[in-house]
């Protein structure tokens, strides 16, 4: 009778672990200072049904002033100015542009707010990117925390200055 039961329940807990749904894909990228600055951060990346959720979280910024923020095209901080990363995602040959246009790289993100501080941080989804391999994909690319706010016009970066924070997009 004992074996009947614990078949049973090994049968159970079974069947509930085969129904789980699979965790969604994720990626985090940890911000480090480029050679000379002080900013830091991280960034999370949830695949969201057709959207991946961002939220990105950095510190050691000039109080009080705006940050340009963006994906780039390469996963490389060896530099040390943050420029291995070569230029903006745009794996769909657009335009810079804001991030809530539908004309814009793939990689174009909101600016960092920074607070008296200095500190700031965003939450957005997007669905311009993914998490899972594809054309779209951010996994292997760069993140990039500018010194000047990115002004969504300038071709092909923003003139948002120096990148003072990079990091690289790998899975969790």
């Amino acid at each position: 009778m004992k074996q009947i039961i614990a078949a049973t329940a090994v049968a159970v807990l079974l069947t509930a672990c085969e129904t789980m749904p699979p965790e969604p894909p994720r990626a985090t990228a940890q911000l480090q200072p480029t050679k000379g600055n002080k900013t830091f951060g991280e960034a999370t990346f949830e695949q969201v049904g057709d959207k991946v959720r961002v939220v990105v979280f950095v510190q050691g910024l000039k109080p009080g002033q705006e940050h340009g923020l963006h994906i780039h095209e390469v996963g490389d901080c060896g530099s040390g100015d943050g420029m291995s990363t070569k230029g903006h995602f745009n794996p769909f040959g657009k335009p810079h542009g804001h991030y809530s246009s539908a004309e814009r790289h793939a990689g174009d993100l909101p600016a960092l707010k920074a607070n008296k501080a200095g500190r700031a941080n965003v939450q957005l989804d997007l669905d311009v990117i993914t998490v899972t391999p594809g054309p779209a994909g951010i996994i292997g690319r760069g993140l990039i925390v500018h010194a000047d706010p990115d002004d969504y016009k300038t071709q092909p970066t923003g003139n948002a200055g120096a990148r003072i924070a990079c990091g690289v997009i790998q899975p969790a």
